[in-house]
C-alpha cells in the first residue's frame, strides 16, 4: 500500500510538470499564428506618415490616449485604433500594427480626437 501513496504524489507531479511545459508551447503556437495573420492582412507599414495612413487607410475608429513623451529618450507614442488592429506611432510614422485582440490594447481609456 505505500508503494500506491509513494507513486500518487510522483503521478501529480509528473501531470503538473507536464501541464506547465505544455503551456509555453501553446502560447508560442498562438503568437506564430498572430503573427502569420498580421502579415497578411492589408494594415499600414513601418514608416507610413499619419497622413498617408489616413489617407490608404481612412481616418481610425478612434485615436486612443497617447503615452511617452516624458523624455527625449521616450519620444510621443499614438495609437490609432482601426477595425480589426492597432497602428502604433512613434511621433508622426508608423513604428507596428498589430491585431487588436479581447485582452489588448483597446481596454486602455480612450480619447476621440
Amino acid at each position: 500500500m505505500s508503494k500506491h501513496l509513494v507513486s500518487l504524489p510522483a503521478l501529480a507531479l509528473a501531470l503538473v510538470i507536464g501541464a506547465a511545459v505544455g503551456a509555453p508551447a501553446h502560447a508560442d503556437n498562438l503568437l506564430v499564428h498572430r503573427v502569420q495573420k498580421e502579415s497578411t492582412m492589408n494594415m499600414p507599414t513601418r514608416g507610413m506618415t499619419m497622413a498617408q495612413v489616413e489617407h490608404k487607410f481612412g481616418a481610425p475608429q478612434r485615436k486612443l490616449d497617447s503615452r511617452g513623451g516624458d523624455t527625449p529618450k521616450h519620444p510621443v507614442i499614438h495609437r490609432w485604433e482601426y477595425p480589426g488592429y492597432i497602428v502604433y506611432f512613434e511621433r508622426s510614422h508608423v513604428i507596428h500594427s498589430v491585431l487588436n485582440t479581447p485582452a489588448g490594447n483597446n481596454k486602455h481609456p480612450q480619447n476621440t480626437h
